[in-house]
């Protein structure tokens, strides 16, 4: 069984993140620099308060015709977070985000925010172990 840290020690765990005070418009503009997604909301201990995602920015600001220049991250993030644990297995992070409907999963460890997967991931890890045994049994069969 693969495990959300297997994948992280594959992919790093560069964690793109964001404060509650920074405006929305700064926020898109380093997601859009990163090509990311969203972005980790961090205080100013570094604990993870919550998560800003494209889909936040335009439902929330775009739609409402709200300023994303005097908009603040804290008005328009995500604070029911469902996280996971680097030993969480990658199956049951793709049935997470399957049945929550979210593309992004902050791993946490003791509270501390050690990475960030998404369905991108998830997908390409999967595919790359599927890959992996299948060489293998071919080998295995075919005697290579």
């Amino acid at each position: 069984m693969s495990t959300v840290g297997k994948l992280l020690s594959i992919k790093g765990v560069d964690v793109l993140t964001t404060h509650p005070e920074e405006t929305v418009f700064a926020a898109i503009g380093r997601m859009a620099e990163k090509g990311a997604g969203s972005l980790m909301v961090v205080d100013a201990e570094g604990k993870l308060v919550g998560v800003v995602s494209e889909r936040d920015c335009v439902r929330k600001v775009v739609l409402k015709e709200k300023n994303p220049k005097t908009t603040l991250v804290k008005e328009i993030m995500s604070t029911a977070l469902t996280v996971v644990s680097p030993s969480t297995a990658i199956e049951e992070c793709m049935a997470l985000m399957t049945q929550k409907r979210i593309r992004h999963l902050p791993v946490l460890e003791k509270n501390q925010l050690m990475g960030v997967i998404s369905i991108g991931d998830v997908v390409k890890f999967m595919v790359s172990e599927k890959d992996f045994i299948i060489k293998n049994l071919e080998q295995y069969i075919f005697g290579a």
